[in-house]
């Protein structure tokens, strides 16, 4: 059902940029469960079934919906592991341990997605399997209160009670659900195939709302269980320490992200409980507030690397995603090891990416995502190899160039991360493209075909004409008098245009040195690097 509409769940992106596919992530991400489990025989356990299902959907997982869509999935297979069949109660069981990995995975819940609809749908189904322990009975409750907590989702964001439309993820778990409920009916699904272009992702409506920061280190390491201290200790000393704490633990780690003003102290207590595997501290005055945390319960045991993994020939190495050729090039030339195509239109899965970060030759490899609907899928893919993987959480192409540009061979990795991550908050990202559809956003009308341009991340405005969005553009910069411009045009504009849009930021950008680089890339007339 998700492929056959996946275009209606793209559409009910209320950001009118051509980068709208919660559709198209959720689908791929159920393909590629779907793939694996075509291999199995109709006399393979359900436990069996249950974990290929779950370990493909973690590995093809694209986008932040994919990558939640895959955790709901999880509390399927922890919850039927050893079970021959599922009734009334184990499916409210796994549908609830589906919902408490995904919000335990997501650093700031935001009502009104597709995590409200799963919760409040799995509650139903626990009061519907108490009443009556039958499996199809309880699969149809959850279908009618996930329709109903779709349709409140509208009221619960601002942004969508203002386009009219409801959450695109929660739709998408509710056409989950309901396939669910038509195949254990005995109906037959029909795949409808489609020739329809993606448009592309899911709008981020946390970045909406910006908070302020109460403590300043993003904190987050693994511990290795040696002894049998209980993780709860651990638990109650952290949430005393700041806030934002997620730990979970199995039987061989404990898994720790909480913000706190003294990581020393947290990490010092910490080490009672075993010996580190991993230890990230970011500094997030120097970054967004809004990320994402990975799961810490998915580890190589349960979804083993099957990919070969190149011996270490080097201590660094760098894997960076983007689409268009010239772009390519510049990762290359700025160090990168390897390349995965994908960005707009087409986010990379958390398979493709570990897939690279195994075939490169490092013992500690870097990966810039330089999409922000990447980077929940890159950090899936840290407890997948034996290399030490760090996300470097780059959102844009400017962003991700510039912090390998500050990259330093000889310094330590969390001094790189640190100052990468310091060097991509001074860049400023300028994007044109062009209006998906028609749209009233944010005050702005916006007509479908018109050249469309972002500032930051927000929107700036549209015209019918590139140059007027050009100049007002240049004016806006040269307040903030940027010193270093570049422009990377994409590949429906050719050189000769691109030179012309940088002699509009040269004339209003006086104090500015303007570059102009091919980068090849889809969607994007121009990408626009300010510094």
């Amino acid at each position: 059902m998700v492929e056959n509409k996946k275009q209606q769940l793209n559409d009910l992106n209320v950001f009118p940029v051509p980068d709208g596919d919660t559709g198209t992530n959720m689908s791929m991400t159920l393909n590629a469960a779907a793939t694996e489990l075509r291999k199995l025989s109709d006399t393979d356990s359900l436990t069996k079934v249950a974990d290929t299902a779950a370990s493909a959907m973690l590995r093809g997982a694209r986008g932040n919906s994919g990558v939640i869509l895959s955790l709901l999935f999880r509390g399927f297979s922890r919850k039927l592991k050893g079970m021959e069949e599922c009734d009334g109660l184990m499916l409210s069981a796994a549908l609830k341990a589906g919902v408490e990995a995904a919000y335990k995975a997501v650093m700031k819940p935001t009502e009104g997605t597709i995590l409200t609809v799963s919760r409040v749908s799995a509650a139903v189904a626990e009061a519907s399997a108490a009443e009556e322990n039958c499996f199809e009975t309880v699969l149809a409750a959850t279908v009618a209160s996930a329709d109903s907590a779709l349709a409140q989702t509208m009221y619960q964001n601002p942004v969508l009670e203002k386009a009219g439309v409801v959450d695109a993820g929660g739709k998408g778990w509710l056409l989950v659900l309901e396939a669910m409920l038509a195949v254990a009916r005995g109906e037959v699904i029909e795949t409808t195939v489609s020739s329809e272009t993606p448009v592309k992702e899911q709008a981020d409506f946390s970045d909406f709302n910006a908070e302020d920061i109460t403590f300043q280190y993003c904190t987050e390491f693994i511990i290795s269980r040696e002894n049998k201290k209980d993780p709860e200790e651990l638990r109650a000393f952290l949430a005393g320490l700041g806030d934002s704490l997620v730990l979970v633990d199995d039987d061989e780690i404990i898994k720790v992200h909480v913000h706190t003003n003294d990581p020393g102290k947290a990490m010092s207590e910490a080490i009672n409980y075993g010996s580190f595997v991993t230890v990230k501290v970011e500094n997030m005055k120097l970054q967004h507030t809004e990320k994402v945390v990975d799961n810490p319960a998915e580890n190589s045991k349960e979804t083993p690397v099957e990919d070969a993994v190149a011996a270490p020939e080097k201590h660094y190495g760098m894997v960076s995603v983007c689409a268009g050729d010239g772009l390519a090039d510049i990762f290359r030339e700025l160090g990168a090891d390897n390349i995965i195509q994908g960005g707009q239109t087409m986010n990379p899965s958390t398979q493709d990416i570990l897939q690279k970060v195994n075939a490169t030759p490092a013992e500690v490899v870097f990966v810039f995502p330089n999409n922000k609907n990447i980077i929940m899928a890159a950090q899936q893919a840290v407890g997948l190899t034996e290399k030490t993987l760090i996300v470097v959480p780059s959102k844009t192409i400017p962003q991700g160039v510039t912090a390998m540009l500050n990259f330093d061979p000889d310094a330590d990795a969390q001094t790189n991360l640190q100052t990468m991550i310091a060097a991509m908050e001074n860049v400023t990202t300028v994007q044109l493209t062009y209006a998906a559809r028609n749209s009233d956003f944010d005050g702005h009308k916006i007509r479908a075909g018109e050249y469309l341009a972002l500032y930051g991340g927000a929107l700036f405005g549209s015209d019918k004409n590139a140059s007027t969005l050009l100049k007002a553009l240049a004016k806006k910069l040269s307040k903030e008098q940027k010193e270093f411009i570049t422009i990377f045009y994409g590949a429906d504009t050719n050189e000769a245009e691109a030179e012309n849009a940088a002699e509009i930021l040269r004339k209003y950008c006086t104090g500015a040195e303007v570059s102009v680089l091919r980068g090849g890339q889809p969607v994007y007339y121009y990408l626009i690097s300010a510094e």
